[in-house]
């Protein structure tokens, strides 16, 4: 089993011609609705893919929140450890995508900020069986560190999105950043070059080891010594909102399934491209046959 701590968000999508600056009014397409949240789009990704997923989180008790469970239940996540809390609005996030896939995105946390060491605490027996444990930073640290001390498996920390001065929790078995989330937890500037990225990552203490997504680049695993660049596979990207959380769902059923760190981070890198492809979040995750189909196209076992 695997079980994914973490935030659930009402995600709204405009479509743009160019990200604003500061001072611009851009004018955008229709909105879209979708659910989202770090943690849901990483739930329901790894579901996709054929993991036994449960989910510990909170939403507000409105429209919102009962949407976001019922779209996390539909595919396939064990929704139980979900909180419903009175008073607080179900978070949101506002996402601007230019016609590149880039997006620019501003999360506004409600319920997701109320998570805490007790929902862990009750959501114990969940997080003991698990063989996998996944962590974001869109809830307190508070939470992330119990759920880290309570899990019986590997623990993969996503430390996104980046917060400086964040803390990982002690017990952290992987780590995924990105480049901006490295800097942050590096207190360097971003890295460009491979040689950059590595050198950051070696400065990062505790984790047993550190998978860097790069985007266009590809993915950086670092374990012990040694050093593995994975290329990213070559897509026409549409929307890449979500990718990195993709990613950490495959990482998450490869690792549960008992596969080796490489040969996972292969296969969440294939399943992260293809969600690039389609539109939206937890919408574009693929499905297990899918990434298989592009790893045997890609040549890759």
């Amino acid at each position: 089993m695997i079980a994914v701590v973490g935030s659930l968000n009402l995600d709204l999508v405009a479509p743009v011609p160019h990200h604003p600056v500061p001072g611009e009014t851009v004018l955008g397409g229709d909105i879209g609705q979708h659910p989202g949240g770090k943690g849901a789009n990483q739930a329901v990704a790894a579901a996709r893919l054929g993991g036994d997923v449960a989910f510990v989180g909170r939403v507000g008790d409105d429209d919102a929140g009962e949407f976001l469970v019922g779209a996390a239940r539909e595919r396939g996540v064990d929704t139980t450890c979900i909180t419903r809390t009175p008073g607080v609005p179900t978070g949101r996030a506002l996402i601007a995508v230019a016609p590149t896939g880039e997006n620019s995105i501003i999360v506004s946390p409600g319920a997701n900020s109320r998570l805490g060491a007790a929902d862990c605490e009750a959501a114990g027996d969940r997080l003991r069986a698990a063989r996998v444990t996944l962590l974001q930073q869109e809830v307190p640290d508070e939470a992330n560190h119990a759920a880290a001390r309570l899990s019986g498996g590997l623990v993969v920390y996503n430390p996104a999105p980046a917060v400086p001065g964040a803390v990982p929790p002690a017990h952290v078995d992987l780590l995924v950043p990105n480049r901006t989330e490295l800097a942050a937890l590096t207190g360097t500037r971003e890295p460009e070059t491979l040689d950059e990225v590595a050198e950051a990552a070696r400065l990062l203490k505790g984790a047993g080891a550190v998978v860097v997504t790069l985007g266009a680049d590809g993915v950086l695993l670092l374990e012990g010594g040694a050093r593995l660049h994975v290329p990213a596979h070559r897509v026409r990207p549409a929307d890449t909102t979500g990718a990195g959380d993709t990613f950490c769902g495959a990482l998450a059923v490869a690792l549960a399934e008992g596969e080796p760190l490489e040969r996972a981070v292969r296969w969440a890198s294939a399943a992260a491209a293809l969600s690039t492809t389609r539109a939206g979040a937890q919408s574009s995750a693929p499905d297990r046959d899918e990434v298989e189909a592009l790893l045997a196209g890609s040549g890759v076992g």
